[in-house]
């Protein structure tokens, strides 16, 4: 049986890899489909996976993809566009936003259709990244807006959902600054030099002239100048030369007594060279200096994952990140969002509490000198008042020695829904946790800005190096420490509800982050759950590095926290099959699941029959 036969999808996936190829103008690229991030080099093309179901959003998606990955291929020049690049951070955003959009616009002039295939690809960005809930336009992107407005210009079309709210947000105040520039838009279209000519005009009219470096055009021709100048220093040297030459024949006596002492020469040079040697003549012989030791490795996991800047990093407290009266208010707001999803979770919540209660058998050590008065024993007491009062002391269990700590992702595509119920599951499981005597630790991750921030700011400057690493600024977010009782930080979850917090994710560097955090915990038995609704992303990190940079690092940390065996790691994957990275997971399709999956995973976890804890995790065989 063919292949073909074997999955649907298969004949389409061929027929739109064809199609794909043609329109960009590349016989020879290879086009792939996978769960990764997309991507588009000189020779590939990383398109979105295609399932055996051929959903109408999985066709729509992959079509849109292709076909603007085609158009930029086709009547994208990097020579060019790399010539007029600015070098601050908003102003190559604008820059790339724009380039994009005219790529797009020239490509449907003659091929209609593709605009289509890419509207459905802009809408399911927009909705991923939650544009449609943005009110204001300090929370929206301003260089996705310029982006949106010069394709809506350009074709006349509208832009879909929520890429249209993030253009009308921003449209008056682009118009009303660079209107005039935008209306020689349709001249310029065709002419990628012209065209970045334009929005280097854009840039500098809304604001951020100062981040676009030298004007390319004009070192050219003070290139020429420069060039004109040198020849003509050169000719006058060359004169000097011969004139100093004149002289010297002319009055040798003067030559010879400008000349320093033979002797004072020597002693110059001897004192310099005992300058130059420095600490080292000092040094017994046989021994070198010192070399300082090679600075550590940024991940434990894996030597080789590099960051290009940490110095942007952020580790900070929630309540850091708001006022308290913002926080009051957000919490506000999320209670009144899933005011009709907070009956089942606590009946969740109620279930996982009996569940752990009815495991906390009692055991006692009796006969002992101190602890608690034994009263049934008294009677002995009584009957002979010479023997010594009995206490007892209850003993430490397993049950009570631990400390659970929950990592949620606070990525961008978590917007809406999702961030909101894992918010509020987190917030119940905790106080149902505490209620147990097991402490819980609550962490988020995100990143400072999109697409870099002062990281990649200060990479632009250096010169691009190439193989940079991590290429982002991290925000790693404690809502709640494992000491901290909940109701002190009851308004910190609100922090999520907040416009503009949630970015981009890097998922290897928080684990490993909350990992750290977990060892340096005195609790004997620690659990680390991670909630998370795709694999890590962050644009900036992964055009410039290769397409599973990312990825293999969260592999890495995954393998060395299931090696070292000192935290049980569980993972909840929220419509993203995460079992592929995580040996003991669970993927549910609906974030309305999640409570559920939650309290069940948790309840499994605390199950004092190691075989129903074995079923829980997903493990065959118990030793």
């Amino acid at each position: 049986m063919s292949k073909a036969a074997d999955n649907p999808a298969e004949p389409f996936k061929k027929a739109l890899a064809e199609a794909t190829k043609t329109l960009a103008d590349a016989p020879e690229m290879t086009v792939s489909y996978t769960v990764d991030p997309p991507g588009l080099s000189a020779e590939a093309m990383r398109l979105p996976q295609v399932s055996r179901r051929m959903t109408r959003d999985e066709v729509m998606i992959a079509r849109g993809t292709a076909d603007a990955f085609a158009l930029r291929h086709r009547h994208h020049d990097a020579k060019v566009a790399a010539k007029y690049a600015p070098q601050g951070q908003m102003a190559r955003d604008l820059y790339e936003a724009m380039e994009t959009a005219r790529c797009e616009a020239v490509g449907g002039r003659d091929m209609p259709g593709t605009l289509g295939n890419i509207d459905a690809k802009i809408a399911q960005e927009a909705e991923r990244r939650g544009y449609a809930q943005i009110r204001q336009a300090q929370d929206a992107p301003l260089a996705e807006a310029a982006g949106y407005l010069v394709r809506h210009l350009a074709t006349g079309r509208p832009m879909p959902g929520g890429a249209g709210n993030v253009m009308d947000l921003w449209r008056p105040f682009i118009e009303e600054q660079a209107g005039g520039t935008l209306e020689r838009i349709e001249d310029v279209l065709a002419d990628q030099a012209a065209f970045a000519r334009l929005t280097r005009q854009v840039i500098s009219d809304l604001g951020y002239g100062d981040q676009l470096g030298d004007d390319p055009d004009s070192e050219e021709d003070e290139g020429e100048d420069a060039q004109s100048e040198e020849q003509e220093e050169a000719g006058d040297s060359q004169s000097r030369d011969e004139e100093q030459g004149e002289e010297a024949d002319a009055s040798p006596e003067e030559t010879q007594d400008s000349q320093d002492d033979p002797s004072q020469a020597q002693v110059s040079m001897d004192d310099q060279s005992e300058m130059e040697d420095g600490d080292e003549a000092e040094l017994p012989e046989g021994e070198a200096p010192l070399e300082p030791p090679p600075p550590a490795p940024h991940s434990e996991a894996d030597p080789n994952y590099s960051v290009y800047s940490t110095d942007f990093d952020e580790e900070i407290r929630a309540e850091d990140l708001a006022e308290p009266a913002e926080l009051e208010r957000l919490r506000h707001y999320l209670d009144q969002q899933l005011e009709p999803l907070k009956g089942a979770v606590s009946r969740l919540a109620n279930k996982l509490q009996r569940r752990l209660q009815a495991q906390q058998n009692r055991s006692w050590e009796f006969d002992r000198e101190e602890g608690i008065l034994d009263a049934g024993r008294l009677a002995r007491v009584v009957a002979n008042p010479t023997t010594p009062l009995s206490f007892k002391v209850e003993k430490d269990t397993e049950f009570r020695d631990t400390v659970v700590t929950l990592l949620l992702d606070n990525s961008g595509s978590m917007r809406g829904r999702p961030i909101s119920i894992a918010a509020i599951c987190a917030d119940v499981l905790a106080r149902t946790l505490e209620r147990c005597q097991v402490k819980v630790e609550i962490l988020g991750f995100t990143t400072r800005a999109w697409k870099g921030g002062q990281s990649r700011e200060s990479w632009l400057a250096a010169g691009r190096p190439q193989q940079p690493g991590r290429l982002n600024d991290l925000r790693h977010i404690i809502y709640k420490g494992a000491d901290m009782p909940w109701r002190r930080v009851r308004a910190n979850l609100g922090l999520m509800m907040k416009e503009g917090l949630l970015k981009e994710n890097i998922d290897g560097e928080a684990l490993e982050w909350a990992h750290r955090r977990m060892l340096a915990r005195p609790e004997q038995r620690k659990i680390l759950m991670v909630i998370s609704d795709g694999a890590p992303v962050d644009d900036s990190t992964l055009s410039v590095n290769p397409a599973n940079y990312l990825e293999k690092h969260l592999r890495d940390v995954i393998a060395m926290v299931e090696k070292k065996k000192f935290v049980e790691l569980i993972a909840i994957g929220i419509g993203h099959d995460v079992t592929r990275y995580y040996q003991h997971a669970v993927t549910i399709t609906d974030v309305e699941q999640l409570a559920g999956a939650m309290t069940e995973q948790l309840a499994g976890l605390f199950d004092s029959d190691p075989r129903a804890r074995a079923r829980m995790l997903g493990i065959r065989k118990v030793a």
